[in-house]
């Protein structure tokens, strides 16, 4: 019993008992992502995923970088996109490194701990952006129809302790979720058919009894973490709404939405691209166009939001503006 054992024991006890006996179980899969496409294509996409990719990572840094340097950013809503950032990157990293390796390589497999990894890793960083989102969206009825409370139930401290249960909450129903899906069996085929262990595409290979009902668990926790953030988003913005028309002049009403502007932008893209990707109708589809589709959530979501915070807001944009020319044009700053 080594060190592999024992981990793949810890995360799938029916696989590690198998592993010794003459069973075909499955102890590394094979991601087949592109690897049914053109292969002349392959350099040209590889290259606009790395672009896209490095630019998610350095926007999104550059956004953490002028929140911190900036003094007047130092607010809770703020405080908030700078932990959305880094949910963001975080998700990122977890991903498309894999994706873009196994673009240009020959072999495309992928161990049984490794798979569970990244698994546990995607679950819990996408979690904790649809968390976060949902608490900036608290954030901006806090404040416009609590204007006067605001400090006091968004304090530094408050704050603190709702960024802290967002990651704790994406922890938990990441592993949650990983440890349920991997006490399963997966026995015979191993072709994994996306770029990623993509929790849908891996339920598909295993085998047993309980499948259909991990299968069905899987999804309903899924749909009713992401339902549910949504939701108290909708519910939160009907209240914003509310209280922006109770605003007399039209000034006003424009200038406390545009408060709200990239925060909405951002949560319609976020569940926008993935409801296309999960609720799309079941039709006679390409392998290559499901891929392909799979990747607007993955790698297109997050090179769009650090354009979108840094464009839509004015006070961030003004901000990294000023910090630009502090840096590389002190003289004429």
């Amino acid at each position: 019993f080594n060190c592999s054992d024992f981990i793949l024991f810890l995360i799938s006890p029916d696989a590690a008992s198998l592993s010794g006996q003459n069973y075909s179980t499955v102890s590394e899969f094979i991601l087949i992502g592109f690897s049914t496409f053109p292969q002349h294509l392959l350099p040209a996409f590889f290259l606009l995923y790395l672009l896209m990719y490095l630019f998610t990572l350095l926007g999104n840094l550059l956004i953490m970088a002028t929140i911190w340097s900036e003094h007047s950013l130092h607010t809770p809503m703020y405080l908030f996109l700078c932990a959305l950032s880094i949910s963001e990157i975080l998700f990122t990293v977890a991903v498309t490194p894999r994706m873009l390796v196994d673009m240009l390589s020959i072999h495309h497999s992928i161990s049984f701990t490794a798979c569970a990894s990244q698994m546990f890793f995607s679950f819990t960083f996408g979690f904790t952006h649809s968390f976060l989102l949902m608490i900036m969206g608290y954030d901006r009825y806090v404040a416009i129809c609590h204007p006067l409370r605001y400090n006091m139930l968004m304090s530094p401290g408050g704050c603190a302790r709702l960024v802290s249960w967002s990651w704790a909450g994406g922890s938990v129903v990441g592993m949650m979720l990983t440890l349920t899906v991997f006490h399963l069996t997966f026995c015979g085929s191993n072709e994994i058919h996306h770029f990623a262990c993509h929790v849908l595409a891996l339920l598909k290979l295993a085998c047993g009894k309980e499948t259909s009902s991990v299968t069905m668990s899987v999804i309903l926790v899924c749909v009713t973490a992401l339902l549910g953030c949504l939701f108290l988003i909708v519910l939160s913005y009907v209240f914003i709404v509310a209280a922006i028309l109770r605003i007399p002049s039209a000034e006003g009403r424009h200038k406390t939405f545009s408060t709200c502007v990239s925060h909405l932008t951002i949560v319609i893209v976020h569940y926008g691209f993935a409801s296309i990707i999960y609720l799309k109708p079941k039709g006679p589809r390409s392998m290559d166009s499901n891929t392909l589709m799979a990747t607007t959530y993955t790698v297109f979501t997050p090179f769009l939001s650090p354009i979108i915070f840094s464009l839509r807001n004015k006070e961030l944009k003004n901000s990294i503006k000023r910090s630009f020319y502090r840096t590389f044009c002190p003289l004429s700053y």
